[in-house]
């Protein structure tokens, strides 16, 4: 029996806005959800011209999101759940309106702009039967997957060292004066929060490393700086982590170092054997145990676990990417939506990033600028 689509909201994303078009790409890539109504700008005009591109009700197409959770809970047919992809400074106020009317949410990242908006956020979470999806996609590659259940499973022996960065070159120089709203809202203290290239970039690593680990540090030391002129915002981060098993480990966040373009990379070593996995070659992990040569293992080729073949698509050789690693955390959403409404728990396989994550995440880029303030003083978290 084919299920229908689960009724899709989206608040934001509307016309000219990079990642709003990502989220509806990939939330009907695997025919789970269906785009329905939309609150896609709080303009008037822009809001109606999106929606009627994309082809909504115009009764369904609002300026408001708070008039549209209070309808859309009202209607039959109305949304099931919703998808925030607002600049970070509006993420709680809206996912608070849709969860206290029972609207599953999955919301960009990072978790909000403030930390006291996280605990309010936190809290509206608590009171309601709906899920809080958080979309730190990087955990959606299957040799993502893969590298957590190798480390899960001790392939690496005890973990001693922890490398992650994520490097950009696109804010080198002062791109929100030529106005550029991505680069004007990200370097705006008010919308992006404490955080610049760390809150945007910095929380993906720092995830990243999590997810595959199972660890977060418990102190961290940042030297965080803005080398553009004029910006109020770091837009280069090098931080040192110490994590409460004994390991040691770096991040590196940047957007002002020319020549990369997405440069996610990941590096976990152990006292058997290491492990190493870039974004822009998604499909490969490199694979190396102590006094051996290096292995590469493929998707879906040898060596790969059914924690990995299970968010795989195509047969090896056929290359996965970005979209479909992004729309791995909205199947997994799908499926725990679809587990809720039915009444039942989701198998525990399924996985995806929660409130605890963006939580993590909010306490991370906290701990970093007041160890940044206190001349790279080290900070518990």
């Amino acid at each position: 029996m084919t299920m229908r689509p689960i009724r899709l909201g989206m608040v934001g994303g509307g016309q000219g806005a990079f990642i709003g078009e990502v989220h509806r790409l990939v939330s009907r890539l695997d025919g789970q959800f269906e785009l329905v109504a939309g609150a896609l700008s709080s303009t008037p005009e822009r809001a109606r011209a999106s929606g009627q591109a994309l082809g909504l009700n115009p009764s369904r197409s609002y300026d408001d999101y708070q008039k549209m959770a209070v309808r859309e809970a009202r209607l039959k047919d109305g949304v099931e759940a919703v998808a925030i992809v607002t600049p970070n400074h509006m993420h709680a106020a809206p996912a608070i309106e849709f969860l206290k009317r029972g609207i599953h949410v999955i919301c960009d990242k990072p978790l909000t702009a403030t930390m006291s908006e996280a605990r309010k956020l936190a809290k509206a979470a608590a009171q309601s039967d709906a899920l809080f999806v958080l979309t730190h996609n990087y955990t959606g590659y299957p040799m993502v997957r893969q590298a957590r259940a190798m480390v899960a499973r001790g392939d690496l022996g005890k973990i001693r060292l922890v490398q992650v960065e994520y490097v950009q070159d696109w804010l080198t120089e002062r791109l929100e004066a030529t106005g550029s709203k991505q680069a004007e809202w990200r370097t705006d203290p008010a919308r992006s929060g404490l955080g610049g290239a760390l809150g945007d970039i910095g929380t993906h690593a720092y995830n990243l490393a999590a997810f595959v680990t199972g660890q977060e540090p418990d102190a961290v030391a940042a030297d965080l700086v803005s080398f553009v002129p004029d910006r109020p915002l770091d837009d280069n981060a090098h931080v040192l982590l110490r994590y409460a098993g004994g390991a040691k480990g770096m991040l590196w966040a940047s957007q002002v170092a020319p020549g990369n373009e997405n440069g996610l990379r990941l590096r976990v070593y152990g006292d058997k054997a290491g492990i190493e996995w870039a974004q822009e070659d998604p499909n490969h992990l490199w694979f190396s145990p102590f006094g051996e040569p290096r292995q590469m293992l493929t998707r879906r080729g040898p060596g790969a676990v059914a924690e990995a073949n299970r968010v795989t698509r195509v047969p090896p050789g056929h290359p996965e990417g970005y979209l479909e690693a992004f729309a791995n955390i909205y199947v997994e959403a799908a499926r725990a939506i679809r587990a809720r409404q039915a009444g039942k728990g989701w198998s525990h396989d399924v996985e995806f990033p929660t409130l605890r994550d963006g939580l993590s995440g909010m306490r991370f880029v906290e701990a970093c600028v007041q160890s940044s303030r206190r001349n790279a003083a080290w900070v518990t978290m």
